[in-house]
């Protein structure tokens, strides 16, 4: 028995719906850090700023693309193993970057790893996008 949705519309929406909450847990840790710091723009000099405003920024800059990604294959009628292992892939991508961003310093296993997933699930997406258009 799977626990993943079977149908690629609800697979696309578990996934983009995860993200979603994903950025919003880093926005969170944000306001907290600006809270912390008392930095009301930018990262006010300080790093703990900088690391948690770079992971929001992450987030965001790749979880857009990927949800309209994810409802195009869906759209498309791609099936819901596909969108469930995109969607996996990059929902795991940016948790383990955001990880490795905040808590490693400097270049780091997790970002790396991070990429790599990222980067995998979106060059595929990106791949099915164009052949499923021209067929």
């Amino acid at each position: 028995m799977s626990y993943l949705p079977e149908h690629a519309t609800h697979a696309a929406a578990l996934w983009s719906g995860l993200m979603i909450l994903w950025m919003m847990v880093l926005a969170i840790l944000v306001i907290s850090r600006r809270r912390k710091h008392k930095v009301l723009f930018g990262d006010g000099g300080n790093a703990e700023m900088t690391t948690a405003t770079r992971a929001f920024g992450n987030a965001s800059e790749y979880s857009a693309p990927a949800i309209g990604a994810l409802i195009l294959l869906a759209l498309l009628g791609i099936p819901a193993i596909w969108i469930n292992g995109i969607g996996a892939t990059l929902f795991v991508g940016r948790v383990i970057h955001a990880w490795g961003l905040l808590f490693l310093k400097g270049p780091s296993v997790g970002r790396l790893l991070g990429m790599v997933l990222t980067f995998a699930a979106l060059i595929m997406a990106a791949g099915m996008l164009i052949v499923h258009s021209l067929i």
